[in-house]
């Protein structure tokens, strides 16, 4: 009876642990014909957002002629070289298109020459930049200027490449707009 009992519960077990009977194989529709697979639709191109326009403060930016607001000259010299006159027009433009704005030019000098004499040059510097503006269409009462003569160097060693830093007239802005 033992065997009996050991059996019925072998039996048993196996046959909960027995998978279903498998289904007969459903066999597909024969496809009439081949045809094309759809092409997968392309996701729409978007545009990254749009961050606001971030303006550069034109006076420092160094790739703007804005920022540059020394003329430099020959000893003894007062003409505009060529390589500056850029620099010029750029201030002038921005005058002209700003009325509200206001500058001085600031002539300077080396210390050779008398006090007088150096006055004289950096005032002489300063009126050719003035007179330059106003051509390109800055108005008379936006500019004002100052000779400087030797008394504010830019460099204070006795040699020519000092000397040629301090025979300039500088931009100087009272009121930007």
């Amino acid at each position: 009876m033992r065997h009996l009992l050991l059996i019925s519960l072998v039996a048993g077990f196996l046959a909960g642990c027995a998978s279903p009977e498998p289904k007969p194989e459903e066999k597909p529709a024969p496809a009439a014909e081949p045809q094309a697979q759809p092409k997968p639709e392309k996701p729409p191109l978007t545009k990254p957002a749009e961050r606001p326009a971030v303006k550069a403060d034109p006076f420092t930016d160094p790739a703007n002629p804005l920022s540059k607001r020394s003329i430099f000259y020959d000893f003894d010299k007062s003409d505009i070289k060529d390589e500056f006159k850029p620099v010029v027009q750029a201030h002038a433009s921005y005058l002209a298109k700003h009325p509200g704005a206001r500058v001085r030019i600031e002539g300077n000098c080396d210390e050779r020459g008398s006090r007088e004499y150096t006055l004289a040059l950096g005032q002489r510097r300063a009126d050719s930049v003035r007179t330059m503006m106003k051509l390109l269409g800055t108005a008379d009462n936006q500019i004002e200027t100052v000779s400087f003569g030797e008394e504010k160097p830019r460099c204070t060693q006795q040699d020519e490449s000092c000397w040629s830093q301090n025979r300039r007239s500088d931009i100087a802005y009272l009121k930007k707009e």
